[in-house]
C-alpha cells in the first residue's frame, strides 16, 4: 500500500496535516527517513500538493483520493487495510 500525504501544501498544512503523518508514522514506526515498513506492505510519503484543496487534508491510498483527513479517520483507513492484508 503506498500512502501520500501533503503536507507542504498550504491549505492541507493549514488544516493541520502534520498531526496525521505524525500518527501515521508512530502506527507504523516509519520515520521521515524510513518510508517503508520493515515488512514492506505500507510506504508513507510526504507530497506537496495533490491538487484537491476542496478536500484537504487529504491522503491517497493506491491513487485513491480520502478527504476532509483526520488522524482518526486515517487510523481507521489504515487499520481496514491492515485486515484487508
Amino acid at each position: 500500500q503506498t500512502c501520500a500525504l501533503p503536507i507542504y501544501g498550504t491549505v492541507c498544512h493549514l488544516r493541520k496535516s502534520t498531526p496525521i503523518l505524525q500518527r501515521l508514522r508512530a502506527e507504523l514506526g516509519l520515520s521521515e527517513s524510513k518510508i517503508t515498513t520493515d515488512d514492506l506492505t505500507f510506504t508513507l510519503e510526504s507530497v506537496s500538493c495533490l491538487g484537491a484543496c476542496k478536500l484537504a487534508p487529504v491522503i491517497t491510498i493506491n491513487e485513491k483520493v480520502y478527504g476532509d483527513m483526520t488522524p482518526e479517520k486515517a487510523m481507521e483507513i489504515l487499520n481496514t487495510l491492515k485486515t484487508e492484508k
